[in-house]
């Protein structure tokens, strides 16, 4: 994963999440008046020192470029950012219309009337608006908040204090005030009894006493009279408990546990160093109440509670309180509603659960009794051997039009005939947002929505292995987003808390994105194995890709991307570990690390059993280039893990991925040129991309692809941004030039998986140079391939490891052993000593071609030449002679194959007649003018 993969995602609507438990959260943004309406002004005030995310650090002590990126929405719950202001469309510009005013001590304002900043139609309600503070360039910039709109009729709310639920102490008195948008008669009531009432005002004190017994709930609640209106507002007041220590029952684990009773589930949260922690849920309307506090385990670790009254079948969404502020769902449950995402998922998800609108902040999650177990029609799927294996890898986002499990399933015909054995699927857990790259995960036991139910996963799994498809999961254990419960439970502002169980306040290497596990803590072993273990025997998925392996260590690197991926002892014993205990379950499941570490840590974990992803695609773009400045550029060896003294073929190696530049828009783009041979020609491009497979897929070990890449994928990673999504050009398949490229990828992939010279552990890669070879060697059928990557021609002295003819795989000609071989630019075969079945012809241009044949040394017709030699385009023929009749002129390769043939009468004493070779490519050809008295050939250098 590249560094530059995210521009972070605002932290996921963090005061949407906060404020509703946190006074400290609710003082980041203040308004005049205290009761904003649609349309009349309003001053937003904004406190810079209060913002919870780290980026807006960067915002204090400015004294100007400093603005408001808003939107307004026309529900309480829904898009924040429904109407936008005229202009304001990129984040990364200054937005003029939102410029904010200095008040001093980081404190900024803005003065707006919603309706016309927003462009709401006025049959149109505001429900609240939705803010970013952030600077002109947008690298620095505040969470998402938020500010309620309210109606112009009377409306009363509590000042103090600012959150629904306030959690105190025994034996504590609460000083309370709520204020009126008009004058009126205000009552304040605790439990129903009046504490104090006053007239015609607009706001109103008091003092209430919290009292002496624990977990105890209080209802505070005040009401504005006026002569025709009646307005109300409310909050709880808990007296902290004390739990229940009590001994987590046999049996259970971390998550939510289903027993054989359908009416009942209990729930066990690890949470050391928290105080109680209560269960939130639609049975009690999301308040905390005596009956929802959690037992305690005895050394303070993990909370536990048996939630009796399901119904089977029947969904409840439930959260985490933790002491009384931190709202969150549950790290090990298996589906999460998202306040802000789910409404967009109608066409994915039918029958969707709403979210619970009395819920705490932005995520919940769901249990369910009585589920049906899934009818898995591949109990035990035979995986493809590692060695043999060639990956597709996928993002479901990018490669259907409905963005569904389901209409994948509908393209495995095509892999399948494609001849691929495994799909790597892009991070599915859920991710923040539903588009995404998926690397920022949330909740690790969920399968994302946005893609489809959890049972359309499985079906797809399902389906793959019923076609003989193994399925990767790309894993993401090296960072998490803020919504992951052990990040928000363990939280200091900016970062994770010094004394968080599972992260490091500050990444320990320069790649950080999001927050960095530490791998050595035994919290979060005990979840990475939870994890791997889930996914492999829940979905049956077939092994794991893990993403940034080379993050997974302690040893302190931050700043230094070379030390960083020098040997590390510690990080190998953390893979060592995690692979061991892979083994103890599952004893074939695929371990490839994205690693890109020394090649000492490399071998010794690929000597363990471990496979590693193999980055060529630099090496690889520039030899399809064909431009050569630097040989180190080209030079593609190290996708043989002979060059890397390794034991076994444990490289992944791969030309394209997720996470680098398409290899044929890189050649389109910066391709070389000689004289007419350009490889930005888009045809002579696509037949470089040929190439380029030929010199790959055949290097024995497994082989990634990148979707679409064979067919030619021209679109770049940068295309609406790195991670944005893409378009999909299932429509080159109806060119047929892009059809033949496909063609071949077909019969590399099927040369690769049936023949076994293609696995042999006797062969040789040469890689350094333009012209690039692999020599299999194989006792029955040895196999030699070869290619030109230069944009000139190069003759070939082949060394071929057995005596005799040798057969050219896609035109079917013969060739001899002692033979060589005239390359023109971009040209390759595939040799094999033993005839195999011809693909059908005009696959690729190529035929074998022997050096020039020797000129004749005669000219049996006088007094004819042949100019310019060499040539860029045009040859031509001047032959004076009394001859009068037909002339056949014709173009021939080196073999004596006719290129191209023309016939020309010649009527008078002179002859004077241009041959065009503009369409050959540069090389050396054998010009012939025949007629009844003889025949003149010449050679003719085409540059």
């Amino acid at each position: 994963m590249s560094k530059q993969r995210y521009q972070r995602i605002s932290l996921l609507f963090w005061l949407l999440t906060i404020s509703t438990l946190t006074p400290s959260a609710a003082q980041l943004v203040t308004t005049v008046p205290t009761f904003p309406t649609a349309d009349k002004e309003v001053t937003i005030i904004v406190d810079l020192t209060k913002s919870a995310d780290g980026r807006a650090k960067a915002l204090l002590g400015k004294k100007d470029d400093v603005y408001l990126w808003s939107g307004a929405g026309s529900t309480e719950t829904g898009d924040a950012f429904q109407f936008q202001p005229a202009g304001q469309k990129d984040f990364g510009l200054p937005f003029a219309p939102g410029t904010m005013t200095a008040l001093g001590g980081d404190r900024w304002q803005i003065k707006l009337v919603p309706r016309t900043y927003y462009g709401v139609p006025a049959n149109t309600p505001i429900r609240r608006l939705g803010l970013v503070v952030k600077s002109g360039d947008g690298k620095a910039q505040t969470e998402d908040f938020f500010v309620k709109i309210y109606d112009t009729k009377l409306t009363v709310s509590f000042a103090r204090p600012t959150v629904k639920l306030l959690f105190v102490e025994t034996n504590t008195n609460v000083s309370v005030r709520a204020n009126a948008s008009d004058k009126a008669t205000l009552t304040m009531l605790v439990d129903g009894k009046v504490a104090t009432t006053v007239a015609n005002a607009d706001s109103v004190v008091a003092t209430v006493p919290s009292g002496a017994t624990i977990n105890t709930l209080r209802k505070v609640v005040v009401t504005a009279k006026t002569t025709t209106e009646t307005a109300a507002d409310s909050f709880l007041l808990y007296v902290k408990p004390t739990p229940t220590v009590a001994a987590v029952p046999a049996g259970l684990r971390d998550g939510i546990n289903y027993g054989t009773d359908p009416t009942s589930a209990t729930l066990v949260l690890y949470a050391p160093l928290k105080t109680f922690v209560n269960v939130i849920s639609e049975q009690n309307d999301f308040t905390p109440t005596p009956a929802s506090l959690m037992n305690r385990t005895a050394d303070g670790t993990r909370y536990w509670l048996e939630i009796k009254g399901l119904t089977a079948g029947q969904e409840l969404a439930f959260q985490y309180l933790i002491d009384g502020q931190i709202a969150t769902g549950d790290p090990y449950g298996d589906k999460i509603l998202d306040r802000n995402n789910d409404s967009f998922l109608s066409a994915t998800y039918a029958g969707l659960k709403a979210f619970p609108t009395k819920a705490q902040g932005q995520i919940v999650s769901v249990l369910q009794t009585g589920q049906t177990a899934y009818p898995w029609k591949v109990a035990s799927f035979t995986r493809p051997n590692a060695k043999n294996m060639v990956v597709y890898e996928l993002l479901v986002r990018d490669f259907t039009a409905t963005r569904q499990y389901k209409t994948v399933i509908d393209s495995l015909p095509y892999l399948k005939k494609l001849g691929i054995n495994a799909i790597e699927l892009m991070p599915i857990m859920e991710f923040s947002g539903n588009d995404s790259w998926g690397y920022n995960p949330i909740y690790y036991f969920a399968a994302d929505k946005a893609y489809g139910t959890k049972n359309d996963l499985k079906a797809f799994i399902d389906k793959c292995h019923e076609n003989g498809i193994a399925v990767i999961l790309d894993m993401v254990l090296n960072q998490a987003d803020y919504e992951f419960p052990y990040v928000k439970m363990y939280w200091d502002g900016t970062k994770p808390s010094a004394d968080s169980p599972f992260f490091n306040q500050q990444a320990t290497h320069p790649f950080s994105v999001f927050f960095d596990f530490n791998h050595e803590s035994k919290a979060t072993q005990a979840y990475v194995q939870r994890v791997n273990q889930y996914w492999l025997q829940e979905y049956k998925f077939d092994g794991y890709r893990f993403d940034l392996s080379k993050g997974f260590t302690q040893t302190p690197n931050p700043t230094n991307v070379g030390a960083w991926g020098n040997y590390d002892a510690s990080r190998v014993a953390i893979w060592k570990r995690i692979y061991d205990e892979i083994r103890a379950y599952d004893k074939s499941a695929y371990v490839i690390l994205e690693h890109f570490a020394d090649n000492s840590e490399e071998k010794e974990l690929a000597n363990y059993g471990m496979l590693f992803w193999g980055n060529h695609n630099y090496n690889f773009r520039y030899s399809a280039r064909g431009a050569v400045s630097n040989p180190n550029d080209i030079n593609t060896n190290w996708i043989s893990y002979k060059e890397r003294g390794w034991n076994n073929p444990n490289v992944v190696g791969y030309m394209e991925s997720h996470d680098e530049e398409r290899l044929l828009y890189d050649v389109l783009q910066n391709g070389a040129s000689s004289g007419t041979y350009n490889t930005k020609d888009p045809a002579t491009a696509q037949e470089r991309a040929k190439l380029a497979a030929a010199l790959f897929l055949p290097v024995p070990g497994p082989k990634l692809i990148w979707q679409f890449g064979e067919f030619g994928y021209d679109v770049s990673i940068e295309t609406n941004g790195r991670t944005g999504a893409k378009p999909l050009k299932w429509e080159y398949l109806r060119d047929a030039n892009r059809t033949k490229l496909l063609r071949v990828y077909q019969e590399l992939i099927k040369l690769k998986l049936s023949q076994p010279a293609f696995q042999t552990t006797d062969f040789v890669y040469q890689g350094a140079t333009p012209v690039k070879s692999l020599t299999l060697n194989d006792a029955t059928n040895p196999v030699v391939v070869i290619g030109n990557f230069d944009v000139q021609a190069n003759v070939v002295a082949l060394s071929l490891p057995k005596a005799g003819t040798w057969y050219d795989y896609f035109s079917g000609q013969t060739i001899e052993s002692g033979a060589a071989l005239n390359l023109q630019p971009g040209q390759w075969h595939i040799l094999t000593a033993t005839k195999l079945p011809t693909p059908e012809a005009g696959l690729v241009p190529w035929l074998v071609t022997p050096p020039p044949a020797p000129i004749l040394a005669t000219e049996p017709l006088p007094n004819l030449t042949i100019s310019p030699n060499p040539t860029t385009d045009l040859a031509t023929i001047h032959w004076q002679s009394a001859y009068r009749g037909s002339v056949t002129i014709s173009v021939n390769g080196l073999t004596g194959r006719s290129l191209q043939t023309q016939v020309v009468d010649k009527t008078a004493q002179v002859l004077h007649h241009s041959v065009s070779m503009h369409t050959l490519p540069a090389g050396l050809y054998l010009l012939k003018v025949q007629t009844k008295e003889g025949v003149h050939v010449q050679k003719v250098l085409k540059e």
